[in-house]
């Protein structure tokens, strides 16, 4: 729990220097997804790099396993449209409870759950869950066969 703490630090401090806004976001043990604004992908995608760059060289040496691959790659999807935007937050913030990592997203912790139904309040939450629902969106995107 410690490291992925650590390593939510690490990716929010990164994405918030090369993207305009973060909208959503969730860190589970083995992958990440992140629903962000940028002026520049490529910047935001570079930084994104360079930090798993870093991260790689100081988990391969405390494991003392140099060249052991930690990060496949990053990708980016621009939004299309409204429905295109909810949905994908709504994935981000259920991607726990898809992993079954969690029972409910809101209890998930390193994720912005916690900061999104702040911010809008829960029965908004459940309106937007409602008329944008995950269903099949994102099936395969992250599946251990990957």
């Amino acid at each position: 729990m410690e490291r992925m703490q650590q390593f939510s630090t690490t990716l929010l401090s990164t994405i918030r220097s090369s993207s305009i806004h973060l909208h959503a976001w969730c860190v589970l043990p083995n992958h990440y997804h992140l629903l962000v604004k940028t002026d520049d992908i490529f910047v935001t995608l570079k930084e994104l790099g360079k930090m798993h760059g870093r991260t790689s060289f100081l988990w391969n040496g405390e494991k003392n396993s140099r060249g052991r691959q930690v990060w496949c790659n990053a990708v980016e999807r621009s939004m299309r449209n409204e429905r295109h935007y909810w949905a994908t937050l709504n994935y981000i913030h259920n991607n726990p409870v898809h992993h079954r990592y969690a029972a409910k997203w809101q209890d998930w912790p390193f994720s912005s759950a916690e900061d999104y139904l702040a911010s809008i309040g829960a029965d908004q939450a459940k309106v937007i869950w409602k008329q944008y629902p995950v269903l099949a969106y994102g099936k395969g995107w992250d599946d251990a066969e990957l």
